[in-house]
């Protein structure tokens, strides 16, 4: 009998090649003559939790916009953008369609539901995945285990029954601190250090390198 009986999915950089989306949201929202964004900023909040991003940016605009209203700003130009297009990253489509077909499968991310409800309805993905975990839905945001933990709950399963998919260094030591399997698919936008690399069960160029016998 395999040990692994569900694969989740983290979504941002890892699906989706949403860091440029990010960034254009941020400038969009604001502007580019008021906010000055850089190459060191956009990687200063990548994967951070909302009001981390958030608060970097009010700090940025000189404290004219709250957090709360910078950050429906960047949500609602992100929610827009998804609207539009999604980009997903090479193999994401055939690997959730190769595991969906034999697994159950589930969304752990740290974006906010109404941009994963985005994402999942422009891609014809809300009725592949039953359950979907977002920030909204936990107390503590990555590398805590707690989306994990969640999805185990929500299945009825151990937390070590799960393989992950991530491709930044908090996704793969929230992984690794639920107890699941974690397989590494680093983003090219922020390699995860080596010591996180180190922590992973399996490290991938892409998903397109991806098969079903990898799953022990």
């Amino acid at each position: 009998m395999r040990r692994i009986q569900a694969v989740v999915f983290d979504m941002d950089g890892l699906l989706v090649d949403s860091e440029p989306l990010w960034q254009e949201a941020r400038i969009a929202a604001f502007g580019a003559d008021r906010l000055r964004w850089t190459e060191a900023d956009q990687h200063r909040v990548m994967g951070s939790a909302t009001e981390e991003w958030a608060a970097f940016l009010a700090e940025r605009l000189d404290h004219i916009y709250s957090a709360d209203e910078i950050i429906e700003r960047v949500l609602a130009e992100m929610e827009q953008a998804y609207r539009r297009h999604v980009p997903l990253l090479p193999g994401a489509q055939q690997v959730v369609a190769q595991v969906a077909a034999v697994y159950p499968v589930a969304i752990a991310s740290g974006s906010p539901r109404r941009l994963v409800s985005a994402v999942l309805d422009a891609t014809g993905w809300r009725d592949v995945f039953p359950v979907v975990v977002c920030s909204d839905d936990v107390q503590r945001g990555k590398p805590a285990p707690d989306a994990y933990l969640e999805v185990a709950s929500r299945l009825g399963m151990a937390p070590d029954r799960l393989a992950v998919f991530e491709d930044s260094a908090n996704g793969i030591l929230a992984g690794r601190a639920a107890g699941a399997y974690v397989i590494a698919v680093p983003n090219h936008y922020a390699q995860p250090p080596g010591d996180v690399l180190r922590q992973a069960d399996r490290v991938l160029g892409s998903l397109s390198e991806f098969s079903l016998d990898l799953l022990p």
